[in-house]
């Protein structure tokens, strides 16, 4: 088996745990400015879920994008250029930038999410502020409330402030949001944000995301 059937393989079992876990098929959506971070909030979740989920951010692989392909490369290639001359203004250091964008691109794939909407959240809750901490206590770059370390972690609510562990849970609370909802992509941001059924937040992301939309997503 290839490296390139792995990826697909873990991919799809990622896709295929959230799916059971919320009876509904994944779908991934993309639409936002500036909108105040709030927090999720904290559910009860079925014993399916929670395993579901626990497996999911489990067994955290180092964020090496497997390109199998000389038109993979390319794309990767030039995704990561263009993203890196965008990002330059928050993150002005090149290796932590590199290293922010490999990760965002290894684990947005691998929850089957567009890569632009992960970056518009991000811009919308941390403006890509590693060490970013909301009032209700979000944490990270992708303001991942501690409760999610208690619930499906292994209770370090410091390792959110882990480049890989916090987006590696940001994109699968995200993901599992967007199912819960059907893949209706606002109410799902709104899911993850604690304001569903609040425009300004997803409206927020959305406009944010056409700014870090690329052909390569």
């Amino acid at each position: 088996m290839s490296d390139h059937d792995i990826r697909l393989g873990r991919r799809q079992a990622l896709q295929r745990l959230l799916r059971l876990s919320t009876g509904r098929t994944a779908v991934s959506g993309a639409v936002f400015s500036t909108a105040a971070a709030e927090g999720q909030i904290e559910e009860p979740l079925s014993q399916a879920v929670r395993t579901a989920l626990t497996a999911a951010v489990s067994a955290a692989a180092p964020p090496e994008p497997v390109l199998a392909t000389a038109s993979e490369r390319q794309a990767y290639a030039q995704w990561l250029t263009a993203r890196s001359a965008q990002l330059a203004r928050w993150l002005p250091q090149v290796e932590e930038r590199q290293e922010f964008l490999q990760t965002l691109w290894y684990e947005g794939r691998r929850a089957g999410l567009s890569l632009s909407l992960v970056l518009g959240l991000i811009q919308t809750e941390s403006a890509f502020r590693k060490y970013a901490i909301s009032s209700a206590g979000a944490r990270g770059y992708m303001q991942v409330m501690p409760f999610w370390m208690r619930t499906i972690g292994d209770g370090d609510e410091s390792k959110l402030f882990h480049t890989q562990t916090n987006l590696r849970f940001g994109c699968v609370i995200l993901r599992y949001c967007l199912d819960r909802e059907q893949g209706d992509v606002p109410l799902g941001l709104g899911r993850y944000n604690g304001s569903r059924g609040q425009a300004a937040y997803p409206n927020a992301v959305l406009q944010s995301q056409r700014r870090w939309q690329l052909q390569v997503d």
